[in-house]
C-alpha cells in the first residue's frame, strides 16, 4: 500500500510540474517577444519566471493559503502589458519606457497589497469583492482562458493560413484526453492530464519533427529589469496599477473557490500570509520582467479534473519547477513542449473551471430584473473580449488597453452595479442563507 501510494505521489508530483510549467512558459515568451527582446533575454526571464513561480508556490502552500493552488504570472496582467505593448506607438512612446511604467505601477501596487496586510484592510478587501462579484470573475476567467487556449490550438502558418494538419492533431489530442476522464478508471482519469501532456508531445514529434537547436549558452538566471527600468510615465503607471488590484480579486476568488471544493473554513490569517506573500512576489517580478504573481483560481479545475488533493504532489511539483530553472539545459528541452499540446491539454483541465463558476451561483435565485447581475457584466466582458480592437482606435490612447479588455471592463461593471444597487429590494432574490437555520 505504501509503495502504491509512493508511486501515486510521484505521478502526481510530475503531472502537477506539467500543469504549472504549461501555465508559465508561454507568458515570458510572449512578453519577450512583444519587447523585442533577443532570444539570450527571453531564456533569462523564463528561467527566473520558473524560479520564482515554484517558489511561490511552495511558500504559498506551506505558510500561505495552504492550499494546492499555483501561484504563478495573472493572466488579467498578462493581456494587459500585450494591450500596452500593441498601443505603444499610439501612446508616442518607446517599448523600455512602457516596460519601466508596467514596473513601477507593479512596485507601487505590491508595496500597497503589503500596507493592505500591515493595517489589517484584508476585510475590506473581502467586502468589495462580493461573492457577485466573484462568481461573475471566474465566470469571465473561464471564457478569457478558453479563448486562449482555443486561438492557441488553431495553428497558423507563417503566410496566415491555417496549418490544418496540426489544427486536427491538437482537438484529436483534446477528445483524447477528455475521453481518457470520461470514460477512464480512476487512476488514468486522475493522471489524464499527465497522458495527455507526455503522449501528446510525443506524437507531436513522430507526426512533425521539427530540429530545435537548444543552447544554454549566455543565459543567465536573473536580469534586473530587463524591459525597461523603472520611471515615471503616469499614464502606464495608473493603468498598471488598476490592473494590479483587479488582480487582487484572484486571491479571493481562489480561496473562496478552494475552501468550498476541500469544504473546510478559511481563516483570516491565511487571506492575509497570502496577500502578503503575493505583495511581495508583485515588487519581486517587477524586478524580473515577470507578469505579476497571483493565485490560479484555474488550478481549481485542475484539482477537479485529476481529483488529487494531496497537498504533497503540488510542493514537490513546484520543487521540481525550481530545479528545472535552475538547470538551464532541463528548461529549455521542456521549453520545446508544443504549444498545440499545452494548449489542447490545458482546455480540456480548464473545462471544470466553467463548473466552478456555475456552482458559485448556488444559492441565489434570479428573475426578469435580477439576471442583469450576470448578464450585463458577462455578455459585456465577452463581447468586449471577441471584438476586433481597432474598432476603438478612435478613444483615446490612454485608455484603450483597459477599455478593449473585455474581462476588466466585465469585473469592473459587475463591481460598480454590485456596489450602486441594493438588489435585494430591486428583484425578488435571495441569498439562502444554511448556515443560519442550523
Amino acid at each position: 500500500m505504501n509503495r502504491l501510494l509512493s508511486w501515486s505521489t510521484t505521478f502526481a508530483s510530475v503531472q502537477w510540474l506539467f500543469f504549472i510549467f504549461a501555465n508559465i512558459v508561454v507568458v515570458p515568451i510572449s512578453i519577450g517577444f512583444a519587447f523585442d527582446l533577443p532570444p539570450e533575454q527571453i531564456a533569462t526571464i523564463l528561467r527566473s519566471a520558473l524560479i520564482v513561480t515554484g517558489g511561490a508556490c511552495i511558500l504559498q502552500g506551506l505558510v500561505g493559503h495552504r492550499f494546492p493552488l499555483m501561484e504563478g504570472p495573472s493572466g488579467v496582467m498578462w493581456g494587459l502589458i500585450l494591450n500596452l505593448c500593441l498601443s505603444a506607438s499610439a501612446l508616442g512612446l518607446s517599448l523600455p519606457s512602457i516596460g519601466g511604467g508596467i514596473a513601477t505601477g507593479m512596485i507601487l501596487a505590491g508595496i500597497v497589497t503589503i500596507l493592505l496586510v500591515a493595517f489589517n484592510l484584508i476585510s475590506f478587501v473581502q467586502k468589495v469583492f462580493s461573492p457577485m462579484v466573484m462568481s461573475v470573475y471566474l465566470l469571465l476567467l473561464t471564457f478569457q482562458l478558453t479563448f486562449i487556449f482555443f486561438n492557441g490550438m488553431l495553428k497558423m502558418n507563417e503566410d496566415g493560413t491555417l496549418n490544418w494538419h496540426i489544427t486536427l492533431f491538437s482537438f484529436g489530442l483534446a477528445i483524447v484526453v477528455a475521453l481518457l476522464k470520461i470514460k477512464g478508471n480512476k487512476i488514468i482519469g486522475d493522471f489524464s492530464i499527465l497522458i495527455g501532456m507526455i503522449g501528446g508531445w510525443i506524437a507531436y514529434a513522430l507526426l512533425f519533427p521539427i530540429v530545435k537547436p537548444v543552447t544554454d549558452s549566455g543565459v543567465a538566471a536573473f536580469s534586473l529589469f530587463p524591459l525597461g527600468p523603472p520611471n515615471l510615465e503616469y499614464s502606464i503607471i495608473a493603468i498598471t496599477f488598476l490592473g494590479c488590484l483587479i488582480n487582487l480579486s484572484n486571491t479571493v476568488a481562489s480561496i473562496q473557490a478552494a475552501s468550498k471544493l476541500f469544504n473546510v473554513n478559511v481563516s483570516r490569517s491565511q487571506y492575509r500570509f497570502s496577500y502578503l506573500l503575493t505583495g511581495i512576489y508583485s515588487v519581486i517580478a517587477s524586478l524580473f520582467g515577470l507578469v505579476l504573481f497571483a493565485p490560479f483560481a484555474s488550478s481549481i479545475g485542475f484539482l477537479e479534473s485529476t481529483q488529487i488533493f494531496d497537498r504533497r504532489p503540488f510542493l514537490i511539483g513546484g520543487g521540481l519547477v525550481i530545479i528545472i530553472g535552475i538547470i538551464p539545459p532541463l528548461g529549455l528541452m521542456l521549453a520545446t513542449l508544443p504549444m498545440a499540446v499545452g494548449n489542447a491539454v490545458l482546455l480540456v483541465a480548464y473545462s471544470q473551471l466553467l463548473g466552478t463558476s456555475l456552482k458559485s451561483f448556488n444559492g441565489y435565485t434570479f428573475n426578469s430584473v435580477t439576471i442583469y447581475r450576470i448578464a450585463t457584466p458577462v455578455l459585456i466582458g465577452v463581447s468586449l473580449m471577441t471584438v476586433d480592437t481597432s474598432l476603438f482606435t478612435f478613444l483615446p490612447a490612454i485608455i484603450l488597453p483597459l477599455i478593449t479588455n473585455g474581462f476588466i471592463m466585465g469585473f469592473l461593471i459587475s463591481l460598480v452595479m454590485e456596489t450602486c444597487i441594493n438588489w435585494d429590494y430591486t428583484g425578488t432574490d435571495r441569498k439562502v442563507m444554511t448556515d443560519n437555520t442550523q
